[in-house]
C-alpha cells in the first residue's frame, strides 16, 4: 500500500533515486561525511544496525565452528606482493604508509584492502600438522580501499565488514566450506534482511583476484539495479604455495592446505535501504531494527494511568524479547510519527485515555501504515506475530520486484533495451567466452552478475555470438 509522502526533505525516489538514497542515509542519521574525503562516520543509529548484523551473523558463524581473531591493519609491501594476482587486483586501491613518526619507513606498509596475506603469514608460523586442521577463522574489522567514486555504505574508502579465512586438509573440505558460507549469507539476507537473492558463481572475469572460484548472492534494488551482497571464494592451494604454508599430512609428508575466504560488509545496510525504504524514509526489517516498537502515550497529562500502562506494556514486551523505546517527550504527535517513520521503526504503539478505557492499544505498521486495535492483554503475542507478518510482507514485495524484473532474453539488443529502459536482470544463455562477456558490457551496458546454481537445462543461443549453448547467466547494471 503506497503511503502519502510526508517528509519534504527527502527527494522522491522517482525523481532522483541516488539523491533519495543519500537523503535517507543522512536524514535517518545513519551516516555523516567526515573531513577525510571518501570516509564516512557511522552514527549511533547506523552502527546499531551494524551491531545487530554482527550479533546475528557471528552467532551463525560460531554454530559451524568458526572463531574470531584480529589481524594487524598494516601489511608489508613484500608480503602483499607474494601472490601476484591479489596485489595486481588491488593495486589501484591500496593506501600506503611511508612514514613512522618523523622517520621514513624502510619498507612501505599497506593499509589492508583484504587480509589473505596476513592470515597466510600467520599460518606459515603456526601450522604444523594435519591434526590442527581445519582452522576456521573470522575477523570483524574495517578495510581501506582508495575508491574513486564513493557513496555511503555502498562504496567508501573505509568500510566495516567481516572476513572469514579458513584452511583445510582437502580440496573437498574447502569447497564445502565455500558453499556453506555462501548459504549462510543467502539465508541471512532472506530470513533477517527480507532480501531475496540469486545464488551463483561469478565468471572468471568477475571472480576475486587470486581465487579459483568466487560464489555470490545478488539482490535487486528498487531501481532494478543489482547489489552484490556477499561473496565466498575458493582458492585451492595457490596462496598456500605462494606463502609456503605447509603441514605434515597423514602420510608423514609435507602438504599444502586448501584455503577459502568469504565476506559481507556494511554494504548490506545500503542494500536493505534500497530494497525496502520509501519516500517517507527508512523501512527496516523487524529482525534487524535497533528499535522494533516505539510506544507513544497520548494525552497522558489528562490521565496518569496512560503512561503507567504504557510502561507496563513495554516491560512485558521487553521480557518477550522485543526491542522497544518509550517516547514520552513533549514533542508533538505529528513530529513523533514523522521521526519514527523516518527511522524505519517497524511498529508504533499508541495509547490514550479512550484506548485505556477500552482495554486496547493501537498498533501502526511502518511498511503499510495500517492501524490495528489490539487488546492490551496478550500484547506480546500480538506484537511478535505482527513483526513476523511485516518481515514476510517486506520479503514478498522484494521477491515480486525481483521476479517481475527478471527477463528471459535472447539477443544483446534486447538486453540493451532492457538496461536502458526499466532495468532489471536479463537471463540469457552464454557460450562461456570472455569475448562475448566483454561485448555485452560494451554493447548492452551490463555486467555479468552470476551463473546461477539453478540451471534450466535447456539449449539456446549465446546473445552475442549465436553459438548453441546450455549455460544460463544473469546480466544487469550493478552498484
Amino acid at each position: 500500500m503506497a503511503q502519502e509522502k510526508k517528509v519534504e526533505q527527502i527527494t522522491s525516489m522517482e525523481t532522483d533515486f541516488a539523491q533519495w538514497y543519500t537523503d535517507i542515509c543522512r536524514k535517518a542519521e545513519l551516516v555523516e561525511y567526515s573531513s577525510v574525503k571518501g570516509f564516512t562516520i557511522l552514527r549511533p543509529y547506523g552502527y546499531a544496525i551494524w551491531e545487530n548484523i554482527q550479533r546475528l551473523m557471528d552467532a551463525e558463524f560460531k554454530k559451524t565452528g568458526h572463531t574470531n581473531v584480529a589481524m594487524p591493519v598494516l601489511i608489508p609491501e613484500s608480503l602483499l606482493k607474494k601472490e601476484g594476482e591479489l596485489v595486481n587486483g588491488f593495486a589501484p586501491e591500496v593506501a600506503w604508509v611511508t612514514m613512522g613518526g618523523s622517520e621514513p619507513l624502510e619498507e612501505r606498509l599497506a593499509f589492508r584492502p583484504t587480509s589473505e596475506t596476513m592470515f597466510c603469514d600467520h599460518w606459515h608460523s603456526v601450522l604444523q600438522s594435519y591434526r590442527q586442521l581445519p582452522m576456521l577463522y573470522n575477523q570483524w574489522c574495517s578495510v581501506v580501499r582508495w575508491e574513486k567514486t564513493t557513496r555511503p555504505f555502498l562504496r567508501s574508502r573505509e568500510f566495516w565488514w567481516q572476513e572469514g579465512h579458513t584452511i583445510h586438509e582437502t580440496a573437498e573440505e574447502a569447497r564445502a566450506e565455500t558453499e556453506q558460507q555462501l548459504g549462510c549469507y543467502a539465508d541471512f539476507c532472506e530470513n533477517v534482511l527480507a532480501m531475496p537473492v540469486v545464488r551463483g558463481r561469478k565468471t572468471d572475469k568477475e571472480k576475486f583476484a587470486g581465487a579459483e572460484a568466487t560464489y555470490t548472492v545478488e539482490c535487486m534494488m528498487k531501481d532494478h539495479k543489482a547489489l552484490q551482497s556477499g561473496t565466498s571464494h575458493y582458492f585451492g592451494d595457490k596462496f598456500s604455495r605462494a606463502y609456503d604454508v605447509t603441514f605434515t599430512g597423514r602420510d608423514n609428508k609435507l602438504q599444502y592446505p586448501f584455503q577459502t575466504s568469504w565476506g559481507a560488509s556494511t554494504r548490506l545496510i545500503g542494500g536493505l535501504i534500497m530494497t525496502h525504504s520509501d519516500d517517507n524514509g527508512l523501512v527496516l526489517p523487524p529482525r534487524i531494527a535497533p528499535i522494533q516498537l516505539v510506544a507513544i502515550p497520548i494525552a497522558a497529562h489528562k490521565n496518569p494511568a496512560v503512561l503507567d500502562t504504557v510502561r507496563s506494556i513495554l516491560e512485558t514486551l521487553d521480557a518477550a524479547g522485543v526491542r522497544t523505546k518509550l517516547d514520552d517527550s513533549d514533542q508533538s504527535m505529528g513530529w513523533k510519527c514523522a521521526e519514527y517513520e523516518m527511522r524505519g521503526v517497524p511498529v508504533r504503539l499508541e495509547l490514550g485515555p479512550r484506548d485505556l478505557a477500552e482495554g486496547n492499544c493501537c498498533l501502526v505498521r511502518r511498511d503499510t501504515g495500517e492501524k490495528t486495535a489490539v487488546s492490551i492483554e496478550g500484547i506480546a503475542d500480538a506484537v511478535k506475530k505482527l513483526l513476523d507478518d511485516i518481515h514476510d510482507s517486506l520479503y514478498a514485495a522484494a521477491k515480486k520486484n525481483l521476479d517481475d524484473n527478471t527477463f528471459d532474453l535472447n539477443t544483446w539488443e534486447e538486453v540493451r533495451d532492457m538496461a536502458q529502459g526499466r532495468g532489471g536482470f536479463a537471463r540469457t544463455k552464454w557460450c562461456g567466452s570472455l569475448e562475448c562477456e566483454l561485448a555485452m558490457k560494451e554493447k548492452a551496458g551490463v555486467s555479468s552478475r552470476c551463473i546461477p546454481f539453478t540451471q534450466r537445462g535447456t539449449t539456446g543461443k549465446c546473445p552475442v555470438c549465436g553459438k548453441e549453448c546450455e549455460t544460463d547467466i544473469y546480466w544487469g547494471v550493478a552498484y
